[in-house]
């Protein structure tokens, strides 16, 4: 008993601390203008939210968040930064009272929402009761797949793992988008060697 407290309060621990560094991170990224920097503040915070994962035994998501969060996502910021400029242009707009007001209901909003979800572990969930019992037991004859998170993913789950194809794809185009516009080239003015010939000043 005394050992499972133990283990118990060093997970809360941890838990404190790298929620501690994730806001210490999210603050950092809000506040600084070198968007050099952001990015890299960025991958630290991907990498902070894939340990917290980890210790949640959601290690297929973190995998996911390490690789799009931390990889792929830096890489395209970097591409990004190197065809337009590393600082933020701040414009002097005031603050916007409806903008914050919204989001301070959505906010409320969703707090209010997590109040009847039920107890970390709680193992009368209904998630532990009737979701979990039927894709273990059932999907192997249900489906056929003999691994149940390929199952999940592809068949109970497929219009939602539909979706997230669209909106990776969609961001994969936006971000193509903006990179393929390439840097702003200068115009020079046009000298005798572009125009041999002096048709351009007739």
């Amino acid at each position: 008993m005394a050992v499972g407290r133990r283990r118990w309060v060093i997970e809360a621990l941890i838990d404190i601390v790298l929620l501690t560094l994730l806001a210490t991170v999210g603050i950092g990224i809000v506040v600084i203008r070198n968007l050099l920097a952001v990015t890299m503040l960025s991958g630290i915070y991907s990498l902070i939210v894939a340990v917290l994962f980890v210790l949640m035994d959601a290690v297929d998501v973190a995998l996911t968040e390490a690789a799009v969060g931390a990889g792929i996502m830096v890489i395209l910021m970097l591409g990004t930064i190197a065809l337009t400029t590393r600082e933020e242009r701040v414009h002097g707009t005031g603050h916007n009272l409806l903008a914050f007001v919204v989001v301070l209901i959505t906010g409320a909003a969703l707090i209010y929402a997590t109040l009847d979800m039920p107890g970390f572990g709680d193992p009368e969930a209904p998630a532990h009761t009737h979701l979990s019992p039927r894709f273990t037991q059932d999907s192997p004859e249900e489906i056929g797949i003999p691994n149940m998170v390929t199952s999940v993913l592809a068949s109970y789950r497929g219009i939602d793992t539909l979706g997230e194809v669209i909106v990776i794809f969609a961001a994969a185009v936006g971000v193509l988008l903006v990179l393929g516009g390439g840097a702003v080239r200068r115009r020079r003015p046009p000298t005798d060697a572009d125009d041999p010939a002096g048709e351009g000043r007739r």
